[in-house]
């Protein structure tokens, strides 16, 4: 009997370590941006706008309750972001917004979202992020850079992430607090199915007073993320100063 007992608790032993080798985690300060973890998710360019009501320093973190680091950042991120921010949002007298890119565990709602024509792309966001709250080069800023990387789909569904969703997993934490803080990002995946019904997302009204904060971002699944990169290798952005942007509006 005691014998069947041990057999018994050496199996079930075996099989749990079996299992846990195949299974990968998110752990803090244990991701590799370029493996192939089931479990993590890259956001790929969040832009973090900055409209404070004076000119002012500020210091900007992210942090990862659930595990996850910054693997790529425009200045350069470091233990967090140093500022000196206008009010017009530029940032250093060099650049419009904070970029970076970051792995995270992948707890993105798949439930509530839209599937739009490939053609129909650049209207949607255009339509989509004012109705959200953003504006004029912020809206730009993400056709310009993501419409074309998207193009490769006939169909795309598009998941909205919103801050108590983002906030899970990526905290940002401003030195001054916010009067309002919107972040949004997409989570995108290739549609094979155009015909399938999601549920439609319910967008709250964003107020751009005070000091406020706009952020933007997307994180694509395998299969997109593998035409996109195909697309154009690079998947990130310089957001240097340019003419089109010197001036913004609130």
């Amino acid at each position: 009997m005691k014998a069947i007992k041990f057999l018994a608790l050496l199996f079930v032993a075996i099989a749990y370590l079996t299992t846990a080798s195949t299974l990968q985690s998110c752990k803090k300060d244990d991701i590799d941006p370029d493996n192939d973890c089931d479990t993590c998710a890259v956001a790929y360019k969040p832009n973090i706008y900055l409209y404070p009501t004076e000119k002012t320093l500020l210091t900007v973190n992210l942090k990862f309750p659930k595990g996850g680091k910054v693997i790529k950042s425009i200045p350069e991120y470091g233990k967090g972001w140093n500022a000196s921010v206008d009010t017009n949002g530029l940032i250093n007298d060099s650049y419009t917004y904070l970029f970076y890119e970051s792995s995270q565990p992948d707890i993105w709602q798949r439930e509530y979202g839209w599937t739009i024509k490939v053609d129909k792309l650049d209207l949607f966001f255009r339509k989509s992020l004012k109705n959200y709250g953003f504006k004029d080069n912020e809206i730009e800023d993400f056709t310009d850079y993501w419409i074309p990387r998207l193009k490769k789909n006939d169909y795309n569904s598009i998941y909205p992430q919103t801050k108590s969703i983002i906030n899970k997993v990526i905290e940002l934490n401003i030195s001054k607090q916010p009067d309002n803080l919107l972040r949004l990002f997409y989570f995108i995946e290739v549609q094979k199915n155009p015909g399938i019904t999601l549920k439609t997302p319910i967008i709250n009204h964003f107020e751009r007073e005070g000091f406020f904060v706009t952020e933007w971002g997307v994180i694509l699944n395998k299969k997109v993320l593998t035409k996109a990169k195909i697309n154009n290798p690079d998947i990130q952005t310089d957001p240097k100063l340019n003419s089109r942007n010197i001036v913004r509006n609130k």
